[in-house]
């Protein structure tokens, strides 16, 4: 059985995404009891202390407002990815939340870790995954070099049926659009990549539909074709 998957394209923690995240607690698996989410700030864990105190007060300060039991677990490093007390928090969780910040950082640092381990348990017995932005971004099946225009990625998780998950979609300026013709040319027969605008969420599962929450808009590319998904709408994700 394997749980929800939300990926934002930014507004973690914030008020415009109460609807998305009251949802995601709704249906994370917790039966007669609060949810317990684990706000993780390892995306942000170069940026230095400051930014990840302040990740985690706003996902402690967001989801204690909408009833959950939660905690910040401060694995902002490969070392602290592999203490067995974090990964033991991460794993009584219902709901995983991944902020954003540097997604190759965030890859580098969860892969074969045994914080990773136990998010990727707290999924497969029904939990939530959720990430946003970097959090979202690993798990496609590479993660885009924005500074060569996407010419370069590197490997990432691959968990979903998509090439390129893309966030801040309608933030992208206007010398970054060739970004996304060079990331279309290098999709493969029948692949996809999705892009996801700001203050937007999707939520779905593998295998089923998905439905577009938040602001704004999902878009999802193909080699020849695209189509763009307004809040309330669905739509697969891979073949």
């Amino acid at each position: 059985m394997n749980g929800l998957i939300a990926l934002l394209g930014s507004g973690e923690y914030l008020p415009m995404m109460n609807d998305v995240d009251a949802y995601l607690l709704t249906n994370c698996g917790a039966e007669g009891r609060k949810p317990r989410v684990v706000c993780l700030p390892t995306a942000a864990g170069q940026e230095g202390d400051a930014s990840v105190s302040r990740w985690s007060g706003m996902g402690v300060d967001h989801f204690s407002r909408l009833g959950a039991d939660v905690r910040a677990v401060p694995v902002t490093d490969a070392e602290s990815a592999r203490e067995q007390d974090h990964a033991s928090a991460v794993e009584e969780a219902d709901v995983v939340y991944f902020s954003g910040g540097n997604p190759a950082y965030l890859h580098q640092t969860m892969k074969d870790s045994l914080v990773w381990k136990s998010a990727q348990k707290v999924w497969e017995r029904g939990g939530v995954y959720a990430g946003c932005s970097a959090g979202a971004m690993i798990l496609g099946r590479e993660i885009p070099d924005f500074r060569a225009m996407g010419l370069r990625s590197i490997p990432a998780f691959g968990i979903l049926p998509v090439a390129f998950v893309i966030p801040h979609f309608d933030a992208i300026p206007i010398f970054g659009k060739p970004l996304v013709a060079t990331l279309r040319k290098r999709l493969r027969e029948g692949e996809m990549m999705i892009g996801i605008d700001e203050s937007t969420a999707i939520i779905g599962k593998l295998g089923g539909e998905w439905t577009v929450m938040g602001k704004a808009k999902a878009h999802v590319f193909m080699k020849n074709e695209n189509k763009s998904f307004a809040a309330g709408e669905k739509f697969l994700l891979g073949k």
